[in-house]
């Protein structure tokens, strides 16, 4: 949720009356969440919702359009209700937006909230709280604008890391694309360290439904693995691969929530690479430092996949991890965990895996801190 910043050195002696009438006590008699944000909100922010003039406020820094769905929809109530409560600073921006912490109770705060997002009418837009934590290994149903660097270190087995960097776009309120590389070093028996880079994923994402009513969210998505890796190197698989799959997260009471993908694995030429399907699910749940504070996520990621070749069994994995926002804008967020093998484990190595996470839209690399 983007606050602006500050530019000028006494310009707050030109924000209106009104504002600080709300921080001197005034607002306690306001009852609806409309009433708060006319009297504590509109001075700055505008009675639409688009930004007051800058002639008004007195100050440079752009304001936010809260009617924007493309903005207003992504962030979760607790990080709106964080920067009422905290000011900017809650969350890493200017100190221009003030704290209303003291002057209004938390039942005004919950009022406002969900008056200001009412401004945004396009239903198209899945609510942030269906943005739901990014698992080690399983796919979210949330379009987002985020980067990942995701790195899996052989702790049993052959010795090997290999890193992914996944990059997704996010075109409209329902569709994502995102393209992924893999870079693996390894160390083979009787070998020696060698790297290179993986196959190439191409990928597109559709929203089917959602529902903020049910907490429910469910996409669809297609992938071209393209053979650009090594096959003799262990690199890549030599053949193209498509793709399909289903996504579904779902809130759970008690910051809890449930998420699932299942997809079927189809090579272009099945000589050179059988046909597999594959499912995912992941439990967890969210923490809040203070209430509405720094984020963290014990999650556990159970991974079944299975081969189309006569008496091919499904191999098990279970994936205990931990994910904790690092900026203060929460838009930086890292995860560790285990993936172990729960059955077949011959071959099939125990694996640190770590991601650090950037999601772009909400700033900068340096920003929010």
């Amino acid at each position: 949720m983007k606050a602006g910043g500050f530019s000028g050195g006494w310009a707050w002696l030109r924000v209106p009356f009104f504002l600080f009438a709300a921080l001197a006590g005034w607002a306690q008699g306001l009852q609806s969440g409309q009433q708060v944000f006319r009297a504590a909100c509109a001075a700055c922010h505008g009675f639409d919702g688009r930004g007051a003039d800058r002639s008004t406020v007195g100050f440079e820094t752009p304001l936010p359009d809260f009617s924007d769905c493309n903005f207003a929809s992504r962030e979760a109530a607790v990080d709106w209700r964080a920067i009422v409560r905290g000011g900017g600073p809650a969350r890493g921006f200017s100190r221009i937006m003030p704290a209303f912490g003291e002057a209004l109770s938390r039942e005004q705060i919950e009022k406002v909230v969900d008056y200001l997002r009412g401004f945004c009418t396009d239903r198209a837009w899945p609510r942030g709280e269906l943005n739901l934590p990014r698992p080690l290994v399983t796919s979210k149903a949330f379009p987002e604008d985020e980067t990942v660097l995701t790195t899996s270190v052989n702790a049993k087995g052959s010795p090997a890391v290999t890193s992914e960097v996944v990059y997704e776009r996010r075109l409209s309120a329902a569709d994502q694309v995102e393209v992924a590389l893999p870079f693996r070093f390894a160390n083979p028996p009787q070998g020696k360290w060698a790297g290179g880079v993986g196959d190439l994923a191409l990928g597109y994402k559709r929203m089917l439904f959602h529902s903020s009513r049910r907490g429910s969210i469910v996409s669809l998505s297609g992938e071209a693995i393209l053979p650009i890796g090594s096959q003799t190197r262990g690199f890549g698989k030599g053949v193209t691969v498509l793709e399909g799959f289903l996504t579904y997260g779902q809130l759970l009471p008690s910051e809890s929530f449930f998420q699932f993908q299942g997809g079927l694995e189809a090579p272009t030429h099945t000589d050179d690479a059988p046909r597999a399907v594959f499912w995912r699910s992941v439990v967890g749940r969210t923490f809040l430092q203070g209430g509405d504070g720094r984020a963290f996520s014990p999650m556990v990621e159970l991974l079944a996949d299975r081969e189309f070749e006569t008496g091919a069994k499904v191999l098990w994995d279970v994936v205990p991890q931990f994910q904790v926002t690092l900026s203060a804008r929460q838009h930086i967020r890292a995860n560790l965990g285990v993936r172990i093998p729960v059955n077949q484990s011959a071959g099939r190595p125990v694996q640190i895996m770590f991601y650090l996470l950037w999601d772009r839209f909400d700033g900068g690399l340096t920003q929010g801190w």
